[in-house]
């Protein structure tokens, strides 16, 4: 599955599955941005660049194939691809195009460079037309969602997209706000990335006919998923390398963004130790040593393993959530899947 993962022997059908639903999630996603007008075709090849992980396409399928009330049987059988339908397909195509609009729209707010080793829209274009090419990703995707022959989708991609910039919104607000505490964090990263993530997993479900407990288990599953995702980027913005991570870093405090990490820090130092950390965050933008002197302080505090101990406690609440459905190589893949969340590098 596009190199993202080290897949155990027993868990090959369910990633062989998802690996030939992405092949024609690739299919729709293309024929959705068909255009003849040269430049919006131009401008939309070069942010295809940008699909890396495919991590919420992937949630969606695996969440069909987990919980649909076939699976058991159709695993056994050795078929478990025609678990997924047009409809999930659909719907994870979906979700990729909302999820790509947002990084189109994050890389003009941090004005960020490079996205996947490539300069960003932005960065080539300017920030019009790359606002621009985010509302139109966004039209696109709903468009593609009017194709789903259940209202509910289209509702619940408008609710999820609506939290995603609420929590973008209340982000801005609370640019260089230096009180900002964890509650207020939670409420950001829940809309900002948990949001997308949970709707991908509980409309794949929806789509593969999943009871309603196991929908709403697949949504928080997701949402839990999502808040312990967005933990881990930001430790690889704060102490990761351009070349590693393969985008701009050390964008959050270039851009005056509390992150966990740093909201822990600030309230566990001292008076002193606080003062010297907020002179540290301000200047850390500037450079590699600025932002290694911030993160000696916050290894001091211990505020580095405290967020990578809260992604990794969101993690295993995510995959208590799983515990209701059946005991196939899906569910399997989706433990697999959560648990990389927190042990990726990039």
């Amino acid at each position: 599955m596009r190199g993202v993962l080290d897949i155990p022997p027993d868990l090959t059908p369910a990633s062989d599955a998802v690996a030939a639903a992405l092949g024609r999630v690739d299919e729709v996603f293309a024929r959705a941005l068909e255009t003849d007008d040269a430049p919006v075709r131009d401008l939309c090849a070069h942010v295809e660049r940008y699909r890396g992980k495919m991590l919420r396409p992937i949630l969606a399928v695996s969440s069909a194939l987990a919980s649909h009330p076939e699976a058991p049987g159709v695993f056994e059988a050795g078929e478990p691809g025609t678990l997924v339908s047009d409809e999930v397909v659909r719907i994870a195509a979906v979700v990729e195009m909302v999820h790509m609009a947002t990084l189109v729209h994050d890389d003009v707010l941090d004005a960020a460079d490079v996205r996947r080793r490539s300069a960003t829209v932005n960065k080539l274009h300017g920030n019009e037309p790359a606002v621009i090419l985010g509302d139109y990703l966004i039209a696109t995707a709903y468009h593609l969602c009017a194709t789903l022959p259940d209202t509910l989708y289209a509702r619940a991609i408008g609710r999820a997209s609506q939290a995603v910039c609420a929590g973008e919104l209340l982000q801005l607000h609370h640019r260089e706000d230096w009180t900002l505490d964890e509650e207020g964090y939670f409420s950001i990263i829940a809309g900002k990335t948990g949001a997308l993530t949970a709707v991908a997993c509980a409309l794949g479900a929806h789509a593969a006919g999943a009871p309603p407990e196991h929908r709403r288990a697949l949504d928080t599953f997701g949402n839990l998923l999502g808040n312990a995702f967005q933990i881990q980027d930001d430790l690889l913005d704060l102490g990761g390398t351009e070349a590693a991570v393969g985008k701009s870093v050390g964008k959050d405090l270039e851009m005056g963004k509390l992150t966990l990490p740093l909201i822990h820090h600030l309230n566990a130092a001292d008076a002193g130790q606080r003062a010297r950390s907020l002179e540290r965050i301000e200047s850390a933008s500037h450079g590699a040593d600025a932002r290694a002197e911030l993160r000696a302080a916050l290894d001091a505090t211990g505020s580095i393993e405290f967020a990578r101990s809260t992604a990794t406690d969101l993690v295993g609440r995510a995959k208590a959530q799983l515990s209701g459905l059946a005991e196939t190589p899906a569910r399997g893949l989706l433990e697999t899947l959560a648990d990389a969340v927190t042990n990726r590098t990039h």
